[in-house]
């Protein structure tokens, strides 16, 4: 079953999006089908990876964006469609690359678009009080439930604005994590020490420094920590557009910067050595980072508008978005002694597998599960 995938609004440090179409293609391997994704990029290119055939389509980037990427041709990438002849296609964009799904229907090939965002919740972060832009993020939304013949929402807070309009091609899809990199065994204590001092609290934020990530935030809950006399140190790994903005924000504070980490065993050692991780995203749908902490046995603190508070049960507190709320919680999970609190967070993580996961999709697709689908190969798959 050739799946081919689609995404916008990717970039090279684009890391939780990156991280799930990795996971969910070497899923779609695994299970003998055979994933192509197409990503923009700024040449064209083509390579074979764990995840399936990857293609790069040339695509402009996004003024102050920070570097994303979108496919904006429509007529190259249509004629790479009817060459790669799919026989599903899924689609983690639902705005400039709506038009795909009337594409698939035109074919008869069955459509999945991934929500991956929050259209209301987008709009209530870049233009607050407007409520004229309701309407209007309720009519795309109801063109694109209209357009795919599925939409795969998932979390339920990401799912509430397609239920509120009556949507009834919804299907709840959780992502997962890697249980096996993301450990509290990673806990390094030569790391520690190269971060904070003995007596110091480490915090750490991990995330695009960009608008709908308020990093910000982050680091006026380190401010305030230490204005209560908590010894508290933070560090932020991720890039984005609102850096050098942090980095004057962070003036005075024990703040570092760690710019993107691109190895993923130095990420989990900083995950599972830290005491307490900030995600205070308010318009994040599932929070991919924040659910690495927790595996790493790192309780979090989240925005209480966002999807998070339903990832992280009770092993993380859920906060309104100041600077005191976040400061409070920080030392509320610290109050919790240190083995109860860090079996709690990997307990919780436990329960989202990638397995699973992939599984959730393969019914998105309407395909069997990964284990009867490893069990068959692709030769007991229609084509």
């Amino acid at each position: 079953m050739r799946i081919v995938r689609l995404v916008n609004f990717v970039t090279p440090c684009s890391g939780g999006l990156r991280t799930a179409l990795r996971e969910l293609g070497a899923g779609y391997v695994a299970a003998g089908h055979e994933p192509v994704l197409i990503v923009p990029g700024p040449a064209p290119g083509e390579e074979i990876t764990d995840q399936g055939r990857v293609i790069t389509v040339p695509g402009p980037i996004v003024p102050g964006t920070g570097g994303y990427r979108v496919i904006a041709a429509r007529r190259p990438l249509r004629r790479l469609l009817d060459r790669l002849r799919p026989d599903r296609i899924e689609v983690s964009d639902r705005t400039t690359l709506r038009w795909t799904g009337a594409w698939a229907r035109a074919r008869g090939i069955p459509s999945v678009m991934v929500s991956h965002e929050s259209l209301a919740g987008l709009f209530r972060l870049y233009a607050p009080g407007r409520l004229s832009l309701r309407p209007l993020a309720d009519r795309l939304n109801l063109a694109t439930a209209a357009s795919f013949d599925v939409v795969a929402c998932t979390t339920e807070w990401a799912a509430a604005e397609f239920r509120r309009l009556g949507v009834q091609n919804l299907v709840r899809v959780p992502l997962g994590v890697d249980l096996t990199r993301f450990d509290p065994g990673r806990r390094d204590q030569q790391l520690r020490s190269s971060l904070a001092a003995p007596d110091e609290v480490l915090l750490v934020h991990c995330g695009r420094l960009s608008t709908e990530k308020c990093p910000e935030r982050a680091v006026d809950a380190l401010g305030e920590l230490r204005r209560r006399g908590v010894p508290a140190v933070l560090v932020v790994a991720g890039e984005g557009p609102r850096r050098q903005s942090l980095e004057s924000r962070a003036a005075g504070l024990p703040v570092r910067f760690l710019g993107h980490v691109a190895d993923r065993d130095l990420l989990a050692g900083l995950l599972a050595t830290a005491d307490v991780a900030i995600a205070p995203g308010p318009v994040e749908t599932f929070g991919l980072a924040a659910l690495e902490a927790l595996a790493s046995g790192t309780p979090v603190v989240v925005s209480r508008v966002s999807a998070l508070p339903e990832v992280i049960g009770q092993a993380g507190i859920a906060v309104g978005d100041n600077a005191a709320a976040y400061a409070d919680a920080v030392e509320q999970l610290l109050d919790r002694p240190e083995g109860q609190r860090r079996v709690a967070s990997r307990a919780q993580a436990e329960r989202f597998d990638w397995q699973t996961a992939v599984d959730g999709f393969f019914r998105a697709h309407e395909l069997p599960p990964l284990s009867v689908s490893a069990s068959t190969g692709a030769q007991g798959l229609p084509r």
